[in-house]
């Protein structure tokens, strides 16, 4: 059962990373993954938060950063270590079969904590916000999955890595929402 997964998990890997390929995407899904591409719209949470909600917009921010922290401490330092499954960039029985359009890094592959923190930050806003501003559904959940489907296409995660961190960051999210609306009934 698990090797026939793994065996799903390989050949989906492929048709994204290889199947899909095309300069757009080799240009764009690079960009989609790196941190400092999203720094702007990070400075406009930030900022939003703060000139909208006031003394409720920090600890909004803050709630964002624990639900970060936890979502970053779960996927890295508790479940990659349990599974130690190896990146597919780093996978000799891949070797031939890698474009490298990013370097590889030599961290662990499953889960990814790149969906895991973009699916709980996602999450978290969308519960805190769905009530105000019904877009934030459709767009939060696009911006962590295009980051995650990077993750593949790039070739740093399998398939089942991101679906897998995605779960996590979504159950993540939700948790720090309800944590935050507790702490913040009035919100």
């Amino acid at each position: 059962m698990i090797e026939s997964i793994q065996q799903f998990d390989v050949e989906l890997f492929l048709k994204i990373h290889r199947g899909l390929s095309n300069g757009f995407f080799d240009w764009l899904m690079p960009l989609m993954r790196n941190r400092f591409f999203w720094s702007p719209l990070y400075l406009f949470i930030i900022i939003f938060c703060i000139k909208q909600y006031k003394k409720q917009g920090y600890y909004i921010i803050a709630m964002v950063l624990f639900t970060f922290a936890l979502g970053d401490l779960i996927a890295s330092r508790v479940v990659k270590p349990l599974v130690s499954r190896v990146r597919p960039c780093n996978d000799f029985s891949l070797a031939n079969n890698i474009i490298h359009r990013v370097p590889c890094g030599s961290g662990l592959s499953f889960p990814s904590a790149h969906a895991t923190n973009h699916f709980a930050i996602a999450v978290f806003l969308i519960c805190l916000f769905y009530s105000r501003w019904k877009p934030i559904l459709p767009i939060g959940i696009f911006w962590a999955a295009i980051i995650s489907f990077a993750q593949v296409y790039v070739g740093v995660h399998y398939p089942v890595d991101v679906i897998t961190g995605a779960l996590l960051g979504t159950l993540i999210g939700f948790f720090c929402s309800r944590i935050f609306k507790k702490l913040q009934p009035d919100f």
